[in-house]
C-alpha cells in the first residue's frame, strides 16, 4: 500500500479494524507501511475520537461491542441486494429430487424465493421460511415445518420436540446463516439454535453457509460450526484475498 495522507491513512485504519474485529499493530505497520510509532499514535487518535477501542498489541472494532440481535422483520432489508447476489448462487446448487434442510435467517428466506425446483422435498424450522415456500408446494414440491418451541425474534423453531424430528432425517445439502464469522467459527445470538443448526450439519452430505460481506469478522454469543465444517461458503465478496478474509481455508462461492 502506497504511503498516504494522515486523515486517509486514519480512515483506512479503522475500516481494517471493523472489518478484522481485532487486529496488531504489526499486521497494520506491514500493510501501511510506516512506523510502529505512527500507527500507535493513529489508534490513540481513533480511541479518542470514539472509532475503536485499543487493547495491548493492538485495536478492536467497538461494532462488536454495540451488536444487539435484530428482529427478522427489520433484519430482512439490510443489505438486500447483497443477500439477492447470495441467495441466487445459492439457488443454483439445488438439483431436482434432492432434499434439503433450509435453517433460519433472512438471506435462507431469499433463497427460498429464488428456489424454481419442480422436484424437491424442503424440511425446514423456519415459520417464514416455510410460508415463502408453501406457495410453491405440489405433489413433486414437498415442504415440511419442524415444529417446537419459537424464538419471536428469528421465528425459528428450536428445543426438543424440533432435535428429535431434524434427527430422524437426512439431508442431500444444507444451506444456513448466522450473524458472522470470527476466528474461523460462524456466529449466532442463540445457544438453541446454534444446537438445532448443528444437528442439521451432522445429517447433510454437503453444508452451505451462505454470508453476506457485512457479516464477515463480526463475533456474536455462540458458535454453530467452524468453517472447516462447511462445504462452501457462498458470499457477494469479490475479492483475492477472501481466504485470509474468512480466517480459514474453505472452498468459497463468489
Amino acid at each position: 500500500m502506497k504511503r498516504m495522507k494522515k486523515h486517509q491513512r486514519l480512515i483506512e485504519i479503522e475500516k481494517l479494524v471493523n472489518r478484522r474485529g481485532v487486529i496488531t499493530v504489526a499486521e497494520i505497520v506491514e500493510m501501511m507501511n510506516v512506523s510502529d510509532m505512527t500507527i500507535r499514535r493513529d489508534l490513540a487518535v481513533l480511541e479518542e475520537q470514539g472509532l475503536i477501542t485499543r487493547i495491548h498489541g493492538g485495536a478492536r472494532s467497538i461494532q462488536q461491542l454495540k451488536y444487539r440481535e435484530i428482529p427478522h422483520e427489520e433484519k430482512l432489508y439490510q443489505h438486500i441486494e447483497e443477500k439477492r447476489k447470495v441467495a441466487s448462487k445459492a439457488a443454483k446448487l439445488i438439483q431436482d429430487g434432492e432434499t434439503i434442510f433450509l435453517g433460519p435467517g433472512t438471506s435462507v428466506e431469499i433463497l427460498a424465493e429464488e428456489i424454481q425446483n419442480e422436484e424437491l422435498r424442503v424440511i425446514t424450522n423456519c415459520l417464514p421460511i416455510f410460508n415463502e415456500l408453501y406457495k410453491k408446494s405440489s405433489d413433486t414440491f414437498k415442504v415440511i415445518l419442524l415444529g417446537g418451541e419459537m424464538r419471536n425474534l428469528t421465528q425459528a423453531f428450536v428445543g426438543e420436540i424440533t432435535n428429535a424430528l431434524l434427527d430422524r432425517m437426512y439431508y442431500n445439502k444444507m444451506f444456513f446463516s448466522g450473524n458472522g464469522i470470527k476466528d474461523g467459527q460462524v456466529m449466532t445470538s442463540s445457544f438453541e439454535e446454534a444446537f438445532t443448526q448443528r444437528l442439521a450439519i451432522e445429517k447433510s452430505s454437503e453444508v452451505y453457509l451462505l454470508m453476506d460481506s457485512s457479516k464477515i469478522g463480526k463475533e456474536d454469543f455462540t458458535s454453530i460450526c467452524s468453517l472447516e465444517n462447511v462445504t462452501a461458503v457462498i458470499t457477494d465478496i469479490s475479492s483475492d484475498n477472501v481466504h485470509d478474509t474468512l480466517e480459514v481455508y474453505t472452498q468459497v462461492i463468489v
